[in-house]
């Protein structure tokens, strides 16, 4: 399953995460993921795992053009100056000649300068399409004034407990498309008991996270959930030969509890995203 993006560029509607997986089991996992199937890869500068997703890449044996990889610039390097130099350090890490998608990791910090540096690396080749991460109504409008290339996917927190239905209107109609971190809740427990899920995922034979990540396909959103298990992950791309109902849908979509599991909006994350040197290069 693919979704058409606003460039025209074509994505997997589902993806692998590396968020919060150490090197050694980000290669291993990815590895595995991409023989598997997998053709989306996510990772950023700030999970410290990219030379682990180019190794990923390589052992995999799955052609480059193939596989659409995924990073992010953090705040630190939002300057425009800092964020052409963050895009080439990127690029090495992962062992690459291209990034097929390029995030802004946060909306704090000046985004608008380091676009102007991502839109050069999209005409000049280093970068395919661009896009953010974490931007709420409020930025996304303001953020939208001052770009060339308009963002093809806004990666925020999104499952069944935080559906994020304000955000989406905005984004719909600059067709920005609704790409899921967090798609389980962070696995959260209470979700993946809900009684509604756990009756679907009887009728159907599958897991309550398969559901969920069905609910996520249909509902047109990019998943990338993540994983530290090559098991896990395979089991996570069994979710093509079924179909939620209409009713199912609206099912999941009455959960709604408008409660995220992770907040980066608060003084202290802003301050730390914008001023705490991170060891980027340092990483395995």
């Amino acid at each position: 399953m693919e979704i058409v993006l606003n460039n025209g560029m074509k994505i997997p509607a589902l993806g692998i995460g590396t968020y919060r997986v150490k090197p050694d089991d980000c290669e291993r996992t990815v590895t595995a993921a991409l023989k598997a199937g997998y053709r989306l890869v996510d990772t950023a500068n700030v999970y410290l795992n990219e030379r682990a997703v180019g190794r990923a890449l390589k052992a995999s044996g799955v052609p480059r053009g193939e596989v659409i990889v995924t990073s992010k610039l953090w705040p630190t390097d939002y300057k425009e100056a800092k964020a052409e130099k963050a895009i080439d350090a990127t690029l090495a890490r992962l062992g690459i000649d291209y990034i097929d998608l390029l995030l802004l990791h946060q909306e704090y910090g000046d985004g608008e300068s380091a676009w102007k540096a991502m839109e050069r690396a999209v005409d000049s080749g280093k970068v395919r399409a661009l896009g953010v991460s974490n931007f709420g109504p409020p930025r996304l409008t303001a953020f939208l004034k001052a770009c060339r290339i308009k963002p093809v996917v806004n990666q925020v927190e999104c499952h069944p407990y935080f559906q994020e239905t304000a955000l989406r209107t905005l984004m719909d109609e600059h067709g920005i498309k609704l790409e899921s971190w967090f798609p389980l809740g962070s696995g959260n427990r209470g979700l993946l008991q809900e009684p509604i899920l756990a009756a679907m995922a009887e009728k159907y034979h599958k897991s309550t996270v398969q559901i969920v990540i069905r609910w996520h396909l249909q509902e047109g959103f990019i998943v990338i959930p993540g994983t530290k298990s090559p098991d896990h992950a395979r089991e996570n791309l069994n979710v093509f030969d079924f179909e939620l109902t209409d009713e199912e849908m609206d099912g999941i979509r009455k959960l709604d509890k408008n409660t995220p599991f992770f907040r980066p909006f608060v003084p202290l994350h802003r301050f730390q995203c914008m001023h705490v040197p991170i060891p980027f290069d340092r990483q395995k």
